[in-house]
């Protein structure tokens, strides 16, 4: 959730907290490779509302939060979590932190390389980038609902997603040429249950994105219940629960010592 989210990402920190409290359930295992450890200061990339900030500090470190979604930046700052609203590639720390870590995050930032040098400056040397973000082929059954949808309605929609979701190899080639070493990276496919439904999911996590479609505040509900009724078929179980088709990319790398 940082700036280079482009123009297609916008969030709400109270509707994100209720339908998109699965992103930091399902990324307190990121935090644990992250290993923060007591007395580490660490940056925290494309934070949100301060979730897994709030875990990292519980591990015994100082982190700085870092944002472009004001309504998220005030939500951490109401809960006293240092945070500063600006976007990844905009980042002005030089060799400040001990680690860095990411979820969820970095597949909107579409400056990537602009992202990458800026994360790799913000790093003492020896120092490690943690984290998860969309892998190649994220959501891609949801995705299409939303196009096809939107489409069949008249809209104008965008010919390539307006996010990055990579595969290991692109984002190996991004993070190497920005000058991290020792860089893994791998696909992990995780069927994501929505408790919420597709229709909130879609309100919530693609409303920059219908922004950008031009659809009006007033159409929006019954084209997120349109979108869910055309899904059915494929992220609907039998007992009636919803699944979403994510796919992440885990990775950690090193800034050389």
């Amino acid at each position: 959730m940082s700036r280079a989210l482009a123009s297609t990402s916008k969030w709400d920190a109270g509707d994100y907290a209720r339908v998109g409290s699965f992103v930091a359930e399902l990324g307190a295992v990121v935090v644990d490779l992250l290993d923060p450890q007591p007395g580490e200061r660490i940056l925290d990339v494309g934070a949100g509302e301060g979730a897994l900030t709030k875990r990292i500090i519980a591990r015994g470190a100082t982190v700085v939060g870092v944002d472009n979604s004001e309504s998220m930046v005030a939500a951490a700052q109401a809960d006293g979590l240092e945070f500063r609203l600006m976007a990844a590639e905009d980042m002005p720390f030089d060799a400040e932190f001990d680690a860095a870590f990411s979820n969820a995050a970095l597949h909107w930032v579409l400056e990537k390389e602009r992202a990458a040098a800026a994360i790799h400056r913000s790093l003492k040397p020896g120092a490690r980038f943690v984290g998860e973000m969309g892998g190649e082929g994220n959501i891609a059954i949801l995705r299409g609902g939303i196009r096809a949808e939107l489409q069949e309605r008249g809209y104008l929609v965008p010919a390539n997603d307006p996010q990055w979701y990579a595969s290991p190899d692109e984002f190996r080639a991004i993070y190497s040429a920005a000058g991290f070493t020792d860089i893994e990276a791998q696909i992990i496919p995780r069927p994501t249950p929505l408790k919420e439904g597709v229709a909130a999911w879609v309100k919530t996590f693609r409303a920059g994105w219908l922004d950008a479609a031009h659809v009006h505040e007033a159409d929006r509900d019954q084209i997120a219940a349109a979108v869910e009724r055309r899904l059915e078929p494929q992220l609907r179980g039998a007992d009636g629960s919803w699944t979403a088709d994510y796919v992440r990319l885990r990775f950690k790398m090193r800034k050389p010592s």
